[in-house]
C-alpha cells in the first residue's frame, strides 16, 4: 500500500509569513458601520459581513507590505 502523500501546503504560512485573520469583533464592527452608513436597510447583512472582512484583510495586507518595505530600507 503506498504511503499517504502529505497534504498540500496551500494554507501553510511561509517561514517568515504570518497569516492574517480579521477578528469577528472587528468584522462585526465594520459591517455594522457600513449598515448604518447605507441607511440601515435590512437584508444585506451577509454582504456587509463579507465586504467588511475583505476590507480588513486588504488593509492588513497593505500594512504588512509597508512594514516589509520599511525593514528593507533599514537594512
Amino acid at each position: 500500500m503506498p504511503a499517504a502523500s502529505p497534504l498540500p501546503a496551500l494554507d501553510q504560512p511561509k517561514k517568515d509569513e504570518v497569516k492574517c485573520v480579521a477578528s469577528p469583533a472587528d468584522v462585526a464592527r465594520k459591517a455594522y458601520f457600513t449598515y448604518i452608513n447605507e441607511g440601515s436597510q435590512p437584508g444585506r447583512d451577509v454582504q456587509h459581513w463579507l465586504d467588511a472582512e475583505a476590507q480588513l484583510l486588504a488593509e492588513r495586507n497593505l500594512t504588512r507590505a509597508h512594514e516589509y518595505q520599511n525593514q528593507i530600507q533599514r537594512n
